[in-house]
């Protein structure tokens, strides 16, 4: 194997941190005896831990200190590139058309309506984020919510990226806050139909959404009503509006099981009623329309299909087949309208609509013409609507809102990204190609490149993710365009674990599967390198998150096959996370990655690919590792320890970074400026490492 070096080393390369303390604490599981020497990382109330961070970020700093004229290139292009004062296509709720805004220099959105779509109509600010945020230097929204009758505006905001959100209220006639503020609420709110009453949930220590409050609007906060509370740690609650507004949705989702109740929302103080009650296995989702709900499940359906029942008995008995299940095309959602309901699918690695008129039955796919591309719902509040509102975007094509006519079937394009600057997507070509995996599976891959850099290996960035069935989805970037520029290919690699090919795809690469997930993005590169589109000292990954523990699982089984890993907020301690259920969120996750307490199986397979426990006495790739202090989802001490163990294990004279925000959360700098900062930093550093500067 040959031992990657790192570019930006020299005979004059800082010297790296004083190595943590080291403390064994020692875990007995099943068996076996585990010792974990920084386990005191944990504990972010001790000052060493907090210097040690420090000490991280100033290496990181002193390291990449020769890129700073190429961080600052590459932030300038993507703020040359972008149109900074800006607003997204206004969208019609009631009299009002409501919209967001950017203004040049200024880091958040501001958020507006007008009473007519055009500029001519009198703007109204409805909340500034860049005045909310004032000297802090991040700011989370939680929720965005105006009320029925466009009165009151509820809006929630986090500080500090914790995601604990403080709820206020908005009288949007005087401008003046009410004094009904409701502090560490999470995602999710809706409104009765009279706008006195709001709906809102909290999370419990672990960060768990399980408690649905009635708060009535201009009452003390500490008298609201606790509506509904989930024991079962598995369960996380949710609450919003249908889209007819006639029902108030309380929904409870695990990892493999729903439950949805449901209150009229003109009797906000009545009692729900539940649509199914939960059976292990089984997922629905609610919408409504006229006299019947419309539900996707999966229910005797591995791809899911679409059912309605109605409104009066909407228990499974009365479930009737509106879309059959079709293996191999997988109903992800339903939208419902007055006269229409709009299917959101995906076939063949691809996202779709299927529209179905209400009246006849009648059904239409909405057909597009490039052979990779993402399409999904935007704004679309009005229920009484023949005109649907959805966004298009492709490697290629910049983010694209379209209003699409659902009886005349044509769309009328509202508004692409503007790209400033020279930009010319016929200069960019978009692949898919088709990897093997070790087990015979195809696997997707979707790719982007320079039409005249074709010839030859060239330096690439493979992306992947693969887990919770999230798809990753080809789309355009701005920013991407300062690797393409520079001759680098982009891939994204749709591992298993992901939903691109439908749920088994997903079951796949969970659970016992989950090696998959890591030798499909193997076999990616594998085949990037075969087809000759690169090299193995002219490849970098990347992923962040989940897609952290694919990076940090590829770097221990092929540290050859990679010039740079890029893993940001990785969850490569998943074993001792999942071990201590005190964590935020670690019950939820049994569904997804097994119980190693409960379970010797889970745990013994958990453990023999969980990254922090296997790094090897052998030369890694460059490493780039990022954490959030206040990150409630992935906890910073994840990465902290994984870059230790490699410092003093590993093999090589490849950096190991460690960047972490010492006040941010899982999603890393909120504002746009400081974003693009972030990402300039990555992209620099995958780069100078591909060789690829200039």
């Amino acid at each position: 194997m040959t031992e990657p070096a790192a570019r930006t080393a020299s005979a004059t390369a800082p010297a790296a941190p004083p190595a943590p303390r080291r403390v064994p604490v020692e875990r007995r599981v099943h068996g076996e005896t585990v010792v974990d020497e920084y386990a005191w990382l944990r504990d972010r109330d001790d000052p060493e831990v907090i210097a040690h961070l420090e000490r991280e970020n100033a290496y990181l700093r002193d390291v990449l200190a020769p890129t700073a004229g190429l961080r600052q290139a590459v932030f300038d292009e993507i703020k040359a590139r972008t149109q900074e004062t800006d607003l997204t296509v206004p969208v019609r709720k009631g009299p009002w058309w409501y919209y967001g805004r950017t203004v040049e220099g200024r880091q958040y959105a501001i958020q507006c309506r007008r009473t007519e779509a055009e500029d001519a109509g009198t703007e109204q600010v409805l909340v500034d984020f860049n005045e909310v945020a004032g000297d802090s230097p991040y700011l989370g929204v939680g929720t965005f919510d105006v009320s029925p009758d466009h009165r009151i505006v509820a809006y929630s905001v986090d500080f500090d990226g914790a995601e604990l959100f403080t709820m206020r209220f908005k009288d949007l006639e005087s401008g003046a806050h009410l004094p009904d503020e409701i502090p560490e609420t999470y995602y999710g709110t809706a409104w009765s139909a009279d706008s006195g009453t709001f709906f809102y949930v909290t999370p419990d220590e672990a960060r768990r959404p399980y408690r649905l409050w009635r708060h009535r609007l201009g009452t003390d906060v500490s008298a609201d009503e606790l509506v509904y509370e989930e024991e079962d740690q598995r369960f996380f609650l949710g609450v919003h509006l249908s889209r007819s507004e006639r029902f108030v949705v309380l929904g409870l989702d695990s990892m493999v099981t729903s439950e949805a109740w449901v209150l009229p929302a003109d009797d906000p103080g009545g009692e729900f009623r539940v649509i199914e009650p939960r059976r292990d296995g089984i997922e629905y989702d609610v919408d409504h329309q006229g006299d019947r709900f419309l539900i996707v499940t999966n229910d005797q359906a591995q791809d899911f299909r679409l059912v309605d029942a109605p409104v009066a008995s909407p228990g499974r008995d009365h479930w009737r087949d509106v879309i059959p299940h079709v293996p191999g095309t997988r109903i992800q959602s339903a939208e419902a309208f007055a006269g229409h309901v709009v299917v959101h699918l995906r076939r063949d690695g691809l996202t779709g609509l299927r529209v179905i008129r209400t009246a006849d039955g009648a059904t239409h796919d909405v057909v597009f013409d490039e052979p990779v591309y993402t399409v999904t719902a935007s704004g679309n509040p009005e229920y009484d609507s023949t005109l649907y509102r959805f966004n298009y975007t492709s490697l290629v094509t910049p983010a694209s809102v379209y209003d699409y006519d659902l009886d005349a079937r044509t769309r009328t394009l509202r508004k692409r990204q503007p790209v400033l600057g020279d930009f010319d997507p016929d200069r960019y070509e978009s692949i898919r190609e088709w990897a093997t995996a070790p087990d015979g599976t195809a696997v997707p891959i979707s790719l982007v490149r320079r039409r005249d850099r074709a010839d030859g290996p060239a330096p690439a960035l493979l992306y992947g993710y693969g887990a919770y069935e999230a798809s990753m989805d080809p789309g355009f970037s701005i920013a991407r365009l300062s690797l393409l520029d520079r001759g680098v290919t982009f891939a994204i690699a749709h591992v298993r674990g992901g939903g691109e090919l439908g749920r088994s795809w997903y079951e796949d690469g969970k659970l016992l599967h989950k090696r998959n997930t890591f030798t499909d993005f193997i076999a990616a590169a594998d085949h990037l390198i075969a087809r000759g589109y690169t090299r193995p000292d002219l490849l970098a990954a990347r992923g962040g998150s989940a897609g952290g523990l694919l990076m940090g699982a590829v770097a221990n089984l092929a540290p050859d096959r990679f010039r740079a890993i890029v893993a940001e907020v990785p969850f490569v301690d998943n074993v001792n996370t999942i071990l201590d259920p005190s964590l935020p969120l670690t019950v939820t996750e049994w569904e997804e990655w097994g119980n190693p307490a409960a379970d010797p199986e889970a745990y013994r397979y958990m453990r023999s690919y969980s990254p922090y426990e296997n790094v090897g006495r052998h030369p890694y790739p460059a490493i780039l590792a990022t954490a959030g202090l206040n990150d409630p989802r992935v906890s910073y001490h994840e990465p902290a320890k994984w870059v230790a163990r490699l410092r003093a294990t590993a093999t090589g004279a490849a950096p190991v970074l460690l960047k972490v925000e010492m006040g941010a959360g899982h999603s890393g700098p909120s504002g746009r400026y400081d974003a693009w900062h972030d990402e300039a930093l990555v992209l620099a550093f995958v780069l100078d490492q591909l060789g690829a500067a200039s």
